[in-house]
């Protein structure tokens, strides 16, 4: 070996195995994947058990097994692993491999909502609301929606509107609404649509209101079944056509619509 092989060696930096067996994963070779994770899992890392967790949750290169899978996730959860209590919640609220639980999948979500995951915060925020503890609902969606997630921004919108929790203020629940629907959140598309019908926190335009209303039944809103038909109403059918038009088009901007 020459000496510019031994420093190729040393220099080169020595890949994570987790890394690595992501990269397998995303590519679909679970196997690979799993011949990485399970070592690992067993020699006690957190994430590796969660990921073996994932593996018999969705019968990815394992025959589908819940049973194993809660199995996996109690070991990574009760090592504080944030993302492994969360999935633990999401079965104990499914009762998918465990007994439905939802006040353990509860203390579950806050655990892991407490060490900043973002979906754990939404989904506690929305168990907290389903509680009507609207205080407490917010500020975890408050949370959620600094980290991008669109579901609590839909919510808090929702909260002002509804005044829960917080004075009634239709301009910021629209405020709200409108960030969800620029990211694509079919029920924040509803409801931007419907405050346009009645001018509510935004100007009146339903014109506007149906762009929103079509996008949100297109993304699988049910809310918007609702509202359609008072935005087609009174709307001529060159109207209509041009709502239609706009709301095949991408979001681009946040001055569209």
């Amino acid at each position: 070996m020459g000496w510019l092989d031994r420093f190729r060696r040393v220099s080169e930096p020595e890949r994570d195995p987790m890394d690595e067996a992501l990269r397998s994963a995303k590519e679909g070779d679970f196997q690979a994947a799993l011949a990485i994770w399970e070592p690992l899992a067993r020699a006690g890392n957190a994430r590796a058990q969660n990921n073996i967790a994932a593996c018999f949750s969705g019968g990815h290169g394992l025959a589908e097994n819940p049973e194993l899978a809660a199995k996996w996730l109690k070991l990574s959860a009760a090592q504080g692993d944030p993302v492994g209590q969360r999935n633990l919640a999401t079965l104990h609220f499914r009762g998918e491999g465990v007994e439905q639980d939802e006040a353990e999948a509860m203390r579950l979500y806050r655990l892991a909502a407490d060490q900043g995951d973002a979906t754990a915060q939404d989904m506690y925020s929305w168990m907290l609301a389903d509680h009507e503890d609207y205080a407490a609902s917010l500020a975890y969606a408050e949370r959620a929606a600094a980290q991008g997630v669109a579901a609590s921004m839909t919510r808090i919108g929702n909260l002002h509107h509804n005044a829960l929790g917080v004075e009634r203020d239709a301009g910021v629940a629209a405020e709200w609404w409108r960030k969800a629907a620029m990211l694509g959140e079919a029920d924040g598309q509803a409801m931007l649509g419907a405050a346009h019908i009645t001018g509510a926190g935004v100007p009146r335009d339903p014109v506007a209101a149906l762009v929103w209303l079509l996008r949100a039944r297109d993304g699988g809103s049910k809310l918007a079944h609702n509202f359609i038909p008072a935005a087609i109403a009174v709307l001529s059918p060159e109207e209509r056509e041009a709502a239609k038009l706009r709301a095949d088009r991408p979001l681009l901007d946040e001055g569209e619509a």
